[in-house]
């Protein structure tokens, strides 16, 4: 691996910051440059003017650079070099990794004192939250059509023309990376009488043509040409392209906002969650695997992934009754991270400086309002590690919902053991299924009688009622506010800690 030279000279570091000083999207642009590159075998080295080509930027022709631990020529420098000094997520001495650092030595305390933090009071929610048909099209509308979501992965589009198509609560979602290398979601309509513009579920494309009318679309969602136009009409094609909807990559995750008019930001929405997932390492990743379940309300489904309180009882057949039921939480924002003390045994017995960076991401990342990440960078044994990555979608009504389970393997595809890769699907399916959306599908037929006007969560169920407080307090948010929201998020959507044995 090659480092960087500390020893830069001041008009080197005016000029990568000037190159680097819209790093969102130009590190991403970076990146994918070098990942080609990578496939062809020329990733070591590569050319600045070449680089700022690639990149479109003016000013980047020339590098002053004087070379990087004496292994590359003035001049050049390599893109991983170059990503890591414009990226600091990735770097070793910023704020998010003492973060983590500080929860490690946070659950390794709780550990050794045998504890975990509290929530202040029980929480009650209203039982017809779960089924009320009303409360339900709110959830949609005001949480699923106006925050962005976590849809697809970065590692699904490597390609120019590389394409995705899905439906999310109800909306048609087309994800394309584009000429430059940027990837965008639009509605798969035609802007000519509505019909999809693509139908596979995923592909790689020089242009979208509608199989209606062949109105066709480039990837970047213009409208390219429209069938026998001399006879149709005038149509203006610079206001007649595919809609857009608002689209960012991060941590190897592509986000979309299914509303094409919303102003919240996503790292806005994120609350510095973004730089957490970073660690995770999504981008070293590729998608061994995916598969679909049917499930209950998507927030019967979606309480039982940020809760550790029934493993060792509900998942007993599967995992043994050990599994751990005493969790502590940490929010940033309406995110939460589900990790047990536990199981930090073994960080417990090392010092600080020897905790590598999957010592410090052990647990279940959840992605608000419908994501729960499981898995880790290092593998049982020490081996290449994987994610499984679900996301939980509203159904066509309140007692239903469709949970994406996708599968994230590290290594090269063809180092991957598939087999063992699909017994762990099979296994999922067994247990999610099996024991989860069983016992959520009767807790959804009971919670509709009536019977009880309340569901309850414990002072150690911390994630489940930070959830249900965001999901009550975006309902009732405003769009024009909720920006002001998220900038200014109020002491009651935090996780205060009161520590008390674990008992």
């Amino acid at each position: 691996m090659l480092k960087s030279d500390t020893s830069v000279d001041p008009q080197t570091h005016a000029l990568m910051g000037r190159f680097f000083c819209e790093q969102c999207d130009t590190v991403r642009r970076l990146q994918k440059a070098f990942n080609d590159l990578e496939r062809s075998g020329k990733s070591r080295l590569a050319d600045p003017a070449r680089m700022a080509g690639l990149l479109a930027i003016p000013g980047a022709d020339v590098w002053p650079y004087e070379g990087i631990s004496g292994l590359i020529p003035p001049g050049q420098v390599s893109y991983k070099s170059a990503i890591a000094m414009a990226n600091p997520i990735k770097g070793s001495s910023n704020m998010s990794r003492q973060q983590l650092i500080d929860i490690t030595r946070r659950e390794v305390e709780n550990f050794q004192d045998n504890r975990i933090d509290l929530m202040p009071d029980v929480m009650k929610v209203p039982t017809a939250d779960y089924y009320d048909q009303e409360r339900w099209e709110l959830e949609v509308e005001r949480i699923f059509k106006r925050v962005p979501l976590a849809l697809a992965f970065s590692c699904e589009f490597p390609e120019v023309g590389d394409f995705r198509t899905m439906e999310v609560a109800g909306v048609p979602v087309l994800i394309a990376r584009d000429e430059r290398g940027d990837i965008g979601a639009f509605v798969n309509m035609c802007s000519h009488r509505g019909n999809y513009v693509a139908d596979e579920a995923s592909g790689n494309k020089n242009s979208f043509r509608c199989n209606y009318h062949a109105w066709n679309f480039g990837l970047n969602g213009d409208l390219i040409s429209v069938f026998d136009e001399d006879n149709f009409g005038d149509v203006d094609k610079s206001c007649n392209g595919l809609t857009r909807l608002p689209t960012a990559e991060r941590a190897g995750i592509v986000w979309v906002t299914l509303n094409p008019k919303s102003t919240l930001d996503v790292d806005l929405f994120l609350s510095g969650y973004g730089e957490m997932l970073e660690y995770l390492a999504f981008d070293e990743t590729h998608l061994a695997g995916r598969q679909e379940l049917e499930g209950p309300n998507w927030k019967v489904a979606y309480d039982g992934y940020r809760d550790f309180y029934h493993v060792p009882i509900l998942h007993r057949p599967s995992f043994g009754p050990d599994g751990s039921h005493q969790p502590d939480y940490y929010a940033w924002g309406p995110h939460v991270r589900v990790t047990a003390p536990q199981n930090y045994a073994e960080q417990a017995n090392k010092t600080e400086d020897e905790w590598d960076i999957a010592d410090l991401t052990p647990g279940v990342w959840t992605i608000f309002p419908n994501v729960s990440i499981a898995g880790g960078r290092r593998g049982r044994g020490g081996g290449q590690g994987s994610y499984m990555f679900s996301q939980m979608f509203p159904g066509a009504k309140p007692g239903e919902s469709l949970t994406t389970q996708n599968f994230l393997a590290f290594g090269a595809p063809d180092e991957v053991d598939e087999q063992g890769i699909k017994d762990y699907m099979s296994l999922m399916v067994d247990v999610v299924e099996g024991e989860d959306y069983f016992t959520g599908f009767r807790v959804q037929k009971a919670l509709k009688t009536g019977a009880k006007q309340f569901s309850m969560f414990g002072r150690n169920e911390g994630g489940g009622q930070l959830f249900h407080k965001w999901v009550d307090t975006l309902i009732a948010t405003e769009d024009e506010d909720l920006p002001a929201l998220f900038e200014n998020i109020p002491a009651e959507l935090a996780l205060p800690r009161q520590p008390k044995s674990a008992g």
